[in-house]
């Protein structure tokens, strides 16, 4: 909404501007012995004035935009500041502490593995998952016994079974809490967590543990 406002004030303030110039040069250059048309003068006097009003009302738009958007923000940030929340995403940052996540686990499914791979692509932790539990840690393991993960970002599949048969592949929810309210330079809604991740709502969901 901001970009085609601002667009349109750009606009018209180049058309006012233009006219402006347009109309000096005319009452510049006119002939003293045969002066400009009191009429049209009066005439290009009330266009003048109306593309200035035009400018002034845009501004006056984009600024309460800006103040409806700031405004929406804020109620937003009260609804969801401190929440717990899972967050739909296949990236997970690892900085040494537990990564917490959820799995929605069918029940035709009979063996749900849980893959993490780094940056790269190689994988470095496989593990079935209890299909009992309610959530799930990743703690750093690798398939080097002892050894954990560096810190960085790693990719998490989640791939479910049947009869030995790969059914599907999917991404785990991350839990976490929403520590501010944001928006893009498009007005989209965005939520920081406490995962390091800053992620649209439609990708956020409450989590009642």
């Amino acid at each position: 909404m901001s970009d085609v406002s601002g667009a349109t004030t750009q606009t018209v303030g180049s058309e006012f501007n233009a006219f402006i110039k347009l109309l000096t040069a005319q009452i510049r250059n006119q002939d003293p012995l045969s002066p400009m048309d009191s009429t049209q003068f009066v005439d290009q006097l009330a266009t003048f004035s109306s593309l200035e009003q035009q400018v002034n009302s845009n501004s006056y738009l984009e600024n309460i935009a800006s103040m409806i958007g700031g405004l929406h923000s804020s109620i937003l940030a009260g609804q969801w500041l401190g929440e717990t929340v899972a967050v739909d995403t296949s990236w997970a940052p690892y900085e040494g502490e537990g990564v917490e996540f959820v799995v929605d686990i069918p029940e035709s499914t009979d063996e749900t593995i849980l893959k993490v791979r780094d940056a790269n692509g190689n994988e470095i932790w496989s593990k079935t998952l209890d299909p009992e539990a309610t959530s799930y840690t990743w703690n750093g393991e690798t398939a080097t016994e002892g050894e954990l993960a560096e810190d960085g970002l790693y990719q998490f599949e989640i791939q479910m079974y049947k009869d030995g048969e790969l059914q599907r592949t999917t991404s785990p929810r991350l839990i976490g809490t929403v520590t501010g309210v944001t928006a893009d330079e498009n007005g989209t809604l965005l939520l920081e967590t406490s995962l390091n991740l800053t992620t649209e709502m439609a990708n956020v969901e409450k989590y009642d543990r």
